[in-house]
């Protein structure tokens, strides 16, 4: 049984003394460390080693040697309650208690080793901004201070997580935000309780509307710029300490299909590579289902030499096509899966060489016919080109539903599988702000920034009228 931690500190630097160590039993990175000031009174430093400054404290020390006077550091906090010593110490802060005096002295001297910011592998921009978030919550919010300087740009400090303590951030533009909206996303974050939070995942489960839908109701990004122009939108977002993945909320269904350059490129190149973006999320989730669906059910809708040479191709093959088929999608996204595990000097190649191979050893082997493999290297091909990841996982996943109802009921079980897809997508809702918005309800900015972006000069002009 753990003892009881006094609430308020002692004027005895023994007894706080015996209080912290009790605390901190078998935590080797905590140092304690007693200094006799000149005029013979005692004072107790206590901080982590590997989180503190080390030029700072020692001229902490020294100016408490020369000054004989702990109140004259430079800038310090007191505090009485055992608490909040105990949680700022493990965040950095030096803890001074000094014989006779009930409470500590806290000294901010925070250091600890992080990653320089860097270009996100995950979201690489051709042309615009080459940072991304780090680690570090300050560091983050100070990139997002920078491109908005305004005091509207505001900054709500949390905490969560009973055994990480990990702070997080909501932020937000004053008079751009809907109350509604940033009052629903309080309320969310006051229901939300965990014993640990390492990641902005961790709230992103919490805190989403339905949690069995496939499709992402909150964005996740790594790009400041991102964030900024989100928030710029009238969106909230949540930054946490020790995630470079910021949560950018409400989110809708059109939101995923948006690249970082699409801002800083021409409207005109931008709205072409953006309607492209969409036939190509098509191809990836129907493109398997449609093929098996023809060649099963519906000959007669193929072009005659078409559907010879595919029947050619077809000859001795053992499985249907709807089973090589899957098979191969099977193939294929396990090769991408061990690509992506695999260290990155040799994931690549294992995943192109592989595909290469197996897919040229099945034909020749009559396993499976070329068409597929030409199927499914297309769908894969189709498949990278969502600019969210987050997005592209629910339209993999659907890929196989669609591909078996396709091989049973044709086209017509494609077309249930659609139906039932768009169901959901107009029923699902991000914050209160339906998915689809604003194609489906349909909105006054339809072709503002959706399916095409607008040039700007236009939108600036209407914005004025």
């Amino acid at each position: 049984m753990e003892p009881t931690m006094p609430v308020d500190v002692s004027e005895s630097i023994k007894i706080n003394h015996d209080t912290m160590h009790d605390i901190f039993y078998n935590c080797a990175d905590v140092v304690f460390r007693p200094l006799k000031l000149a005029d013979h009174s005692n004072i107790l430093l206590v901080y982590i080693e590997e989180l503190t400054d080390s030029n700072k404290l020692e001229q902490i020390i020294s100016t408490c040697m020369l000054s004989h006077d702990i109140d004259r550091l430079t800038s310090y906090k007191i505090v009485i309650n055992f608490s909040e010593i105990v949680a700022k110490v493990l965040k950095g802060s030096t803890a001074i208690f000094v014989d006779g005096k009930p409470f500590a002295y806290l000294a901010d001297l925070t250091a600890f080793k992080q990653r320089a910011i860097n270009e996100p592998s995950n979201e690489a921009s051709i042309r615009g901004p080459r940072e991304g978030f780090t680690e570090d919550l300050k560091t983050n919010l100070s990139m997002i201070r920078r491109k908005i300087s305004n005091s509207k740009l505001k900054f709500e400090n949390h905490q969560a997580g009973e055994l990480t303590n990990t702070s997080f951030v909501v932020a937000y533009v004053e008079d751009k935000v809907k109350p509604e909206l940033l009052q629903e996303v309080r309320l969310r974050l006051q229901a939300f309780h965990t014993n640990q939070l390492l990641d902005s995942g961790y709230i992103e489960e919490f805190i989403e509307d339905k949690s069995l839908s496939l499709f992402p109701q909150i964005q996740n990004t790594e790009r400041p710029d991102t964030v900024s122009a989100s928030l710029l939108a009238g969106r909230v977002a949540i930054i946490v300490d020790g995630s470079p993945n910021a949560l950018i909320l409400p989110m809708t269904f059109w939101a995923g299909f948006q690249a970082a350059e699409d801002h800083y490129e021409r409207f005109l190149y931008v709205s072409a590579v953006r309607l492209l973006r969409f036939l190509l999320a098509i191809m990836s989730c129907l493109l398997p289902s449609i093929y098996v669906a023809l060649t099963t059910f519906h000959p007669q809708m193929i072009p005659l030499s078409l559907m010879l040479s595919i029947s050619a191709s077809r000859e001795g093959i053992p499985f249907p096509t709807v089973i090589e088929t899957l098979l191969m999608e099977l193939m294929f996204e396990g090769l991408r899966e061990a690509g992506l595990r695999l260290p990155k000097a040799i994931g690549s190649a294992v995943s192109i060489v592989g595909a290469l191979v197996i897919g040229e050893a099945a034909v020749q082997a009559g396993f499976i016919s070329a068409p597929i493999v030409m199927i499914v290297a297309g769908t894969g091909i189709a498949s990278f080109a969502f600019p969210s990841y987050s997005l592209a996982l629910p339209f993999r996943i659907l890929r196989f539903p669609l591909l078996i109802s396709g091989g049973v009921f044709g086209l017509y079980g494609v077309a249930i599988g659609i139906i039932f897809i768009m169901i959901h997508l107009v029923t699902l809702k991000s914050f209160g702000m339906p998915y689809l918005k604003p194609v489906a309800p349909i909105g006054s900015n339809f072709w503002k920034d959706t399916l095409i972006r607008m040039n700007k000069r236009y939108v600036s002009a209407q914005g004025k009228q």
